[in-house]
């Protein structure tokens, strides 16, 4: 069910925007989708340009790279897990980031077939560099937000996220394939 567009204070607002984002976030059965991607990708895109301008990072090797200083010693299959990147995808990207000297590998201790990375001092300090350009970013995001509000937000937002591990992953298995 899509939400209605009646408050009058919002009326202009959507005038200004692209009549096909109007009818992809507002007059479509499958609302809540288009708009967290919309949403994350008005984070994502300005984000993700400035750190690749800047340092050289693409993409994939930025959320590898920004995984592992949110939490060293971590294993590539968390990374894979955490961020629907595919796994080749994130191989590839982490032997750049090892190549670059951005991260180094070290054997698991619980796991000796496995290996964990870790942030090395040029990958810390880009780490470190980033991220008060990414909080900028979200909190010029949700300054159109009372706190109360953004408490809120944050709660749904953890609600959706500790359900969808019960959420289907393969719709033709799921029987709503035609």
């Amino acid at each position: 069910m899509a939400l209605s567009r009646v408050d009058p204070e919002r009326e202009q607002a959507l005038r200004d925007l692209d009549p096909l984002t109007v009818t992809k976030l507002w007059d479509n059965p499958c609302w809540l989708s288009f708009r967290l991607n919309f949403i994350a990708f008005r984070f994502n895109d300005p984000v993700y340009r400035w750190i690749e301008t800047r340092y050289g990072l693409v993409r994939p090797e930025f959320v590898a790279l920004y995984a592992v200083g949110l939490r060293d010693g971590v294993a590539a299959k968390n990374i894979v897990a955490s961020s629907g990147l595919p796994k080749n995808t994130l191989s590839r990207s982490i032997q750049k980031l090892l190549h670059r000297r951005l991260l180094r590998r070290e054997t698991d201790h619980d796991d000796l077939r496995s290996f964990v990375l870790y942030l090395t001092a040029p990958g810390r300090a880009i780490f470190e560099e980033t991220m008060p350009l990414m909080i900028q970013q979200q909190t010029a995001m949700l300054s159109v937000l009372s706190e109360t509000e953004q408490r809120q937000l944050c709660e749904l937002m953890d609600k959706l996220v500790i359900a969808s591990p019960t959420w289907p992953t393969d719709l033709e298995k799921e029987g709503t394939a035609s």
